[in-house]
């Protein structure tokens, strides 16, 4: 049976993204409400806040994306892509630019912060989709193919690691490596490049002692339980008391301030103590499914700049998710980067709704079953 023609946009990846923002607006509820009345005087401040300045805007752009042509979106690659390089540049700006946590990552207008690495995440994927789709390259020379690409792209990469954002420029990465191999690039290339990322991040890690300092407690949180390793301890505990079943929908007790940034990086230990190792994983399973109808959408396009976005989109959304619930389990190291569609975060939900909806304009002309 086929789940959608030529007009309408897929259904089975439309109900799976509904699904799991709901599932993120409860967890966000049950999660924030007390760290929310303890810190603002209203246990539903960040829900309101995930809803007017996140779902809304994210569902409205969404909306008009999803409606969007991709000539039209074709068209304006270059201008998206060099309107995030003028606000990557805006963060360095003082007045304009914020640093939270050593992080210059935010910018400031009326009020209002946002932070512009989401939408960087959007972008690269929008001009490198463009760049990759115009067949004009001989990847047989990687001086006159590879070389351009790679120079485009570089601007992106250097000023989001000035900020520095280390876990959004993971998967910014990752986000290259998989549109080059699925645009044919030789294999050889691509080795080349993880060999040369793979001494970067190593020499990242060298030339910054607070980034060792987390190597070494992600290897050990147990021998600094109150200071860099608190909060790998605290996740633990969170996710280990969980059980099978959980201790109940909003009964978690590491939500009490013992928990950091429970709104945001470390949600997820805060599903896994309420709902148990049984929900946990059906959450994993709803973000393997959207990825993975995602990829099948993205095989069945016609057209490759649309195969290539939806490819860049879903490799965003399955590895930040993995890169967080990774980080919440102790299988890889803190990086701060938040759960998909879950954790609090205007900028990030506005920017991932977006990407929502041009996989959904995608979907338009892509049968599968």
């Amino acid at each position: 049976m086929q789940t959608k023609n030529h007009v309408g946009v897929d259904r089975v990846l439309l109900i799976y993204f509904v699904a799991i923002v709901l599932f993120g607006l409860a967890a966000l509820f049950s999660a924030s409400t007390p760290v929310g009345y303890a810190k603002f005087g209203d246990a539903w401040f960040f829900v309101k806040r995930q809803i007017f300045y996140g779902l809304i805007p994210g569902v409205l752009a969404a909306i008009v994306l999803s409606r969007t042509d991709l000539g039209k979106i074709r068209k304006l690659s270059w201008a998206v892509y060099l309107l995030s390089l003028f606000f990557l540049v805006l963060v360095f700006i003082p007045r304009v630019g914020l640093s939270i946590n050593n992080s210059r990552s935010w910018i400031q207008f009326f009020g209002y912060t946002f932070q512009i690495a989401e939408f960087s995440k959007l972008a690269i994927v929008i001009i490198l989709a463009y760049l990759l789709s115009q067949k004009m390259y001989d990847w047989d020379n990687w001086q006159t193919s590879l070389v351009p690409v790679l120079a485009i792209l570089s601007p992106t990469l250097i000023l989001i690691l000035l900020q520095p954002d280390i876990g959004t420029l993971s998967i910014i990465v990752v986000e290259i490596f998989a549109m080059l191999f699925i645009a044919k690039v030789p294999v050889r290339y691509l080795l080349v490049l993880g060999l040369i990322g793979v001494v970067s991040f190593v020499s990242l890690i060298v030339a910054a002692p607070y980034r060792s300092q987390r190597i070494t407690t992600f290897l050990h949180p147990e021998l600094d339980p109150k200071g860099q390793g608190y909060q790998m301890n605290q996740a633990f505990l969170a996710v280990g008391s969980g059980g099978f079943w959980g201790r109940g929908f909003g009964q978690s007790r590491q939500k009490y301030q013992y928990l950091p940034e429970v709104s945001a990086d470390t949600i997820f230990a805060v599903i896994a103590e309420e709902n148990g190792f049984l929900i946990s994983t059906a959450l994993i399973l709803l973000v393997l499914l959207i990825v993975w109808r995602g990829f099948k959408i993205g095989m069945a396009s016609d057209d490759p700049f649309g195969a290539l976005l939806v490819t860049g989109i879903m490799v965003w959304f399955g590895w930040q998710s993995f890169l967080n619930i990774g980080a919440t389990v102790g299988a890889l190291p803190l990086t701060g980067v938040p759960l998909p569609f879950v954790s609090h975060g205007g900028s990030a939900l506005v920017m991932a709704l977006a990407g929502v909806g041009i996989v959904l304009s995608v979907s338009r002309s892509s049968n599968i079953s």
